[in-house]
């Protein structure tokens, strides 16, 4: 499959930041002919507008005339350090949230923190829990709930260092069934070029 020509890709910033720039250059040596220009943003827009080939967005996509492709899915993980759980109690229930100090994360599609949602089968749970600090950017989160500050919802993608060094710890393991999908965007119904297959099988790559 030949790969070659320019390919701009709107990205999502959680993706991009967490997986995407560790595992870009050796894809790229692998394909010499290909010019790859990445655009992090935090909302779609208007990706015919704008000249993208293609997008890649964590979350459900709106409404709109793109073909929205799947690529993979992650849980979402309730997680605190053992710093702040040395000093705070262990919450037992989701519900127990209410009485911590909890990090939450920017909707970029909304401008509002993401609503906490606990998943088990068939019931879910939200809980309305309130902070000192929203952020849009996935490492500032990671290391302040490292830091001892604050409990916070996360990833398991891209996640898999904090949880095996035992940096964080997940709360609620009886509450496993939240996913986060990530999906591919793009304008027209006919086959992508081969281009854009070889990077799609890249990223959906990195989730094995």
């Amino acid at each position: 499959m030949a790969v070659r020509g320019r390919l701009r890709v709107n990205v999502d910033p959680l993706f991009s930041s967490l997986l995407l720039g560790p595992q870009l250059g050796a894809f790229m040596t692998e394909h010499p002919e290909l010019e790859l220009e990445l655009i992090s943003r935090d909302r779609l827009g208007d990706m015919v507008a704008d000249g993208f080939d293609l997008a890649v967005r964590f979350g459900e996509p709106r409404n709109s005339s793109l073909i929205a492709r799947p690529l993979f899915d992650t849980r979402i993980l309730t997680v605190a350090s053992p710093a702040y759980l040395q000093k705070h109690a262990l919450p037992q229930t989701p519900q127990d949230l209410l009485q911590h100090a909890c990090i939450q994360f920017r909707n970029p599609e909304t401008g509002r923190p993401f609503d906490w949602e606990f998943h088990c089968g068939d019931r879910v749970v939200q809980v309305p829990v309130k902070g000192q600090i929203t952020l849009n950017d996935v490492r500032t989160m990671h290391e302040l709930c490292v830091s001892g500050y604050g409990i916070a919802q996360i990833m398991a993608f891209g996640s898999e260092a904090l949880l095996t060094q035992r940096q964080v710890v997940d709360l609620f393991p009886d509450w496993p069934d939240e996913r986060f999908t990530l999906y591919a965007l793009y304008p027209s119904r006919i086959h992508p070029p081969a281009k854009t297959r070889r990077f799609l099988e890249f990223i959906q790559g990195l989730a094995r």
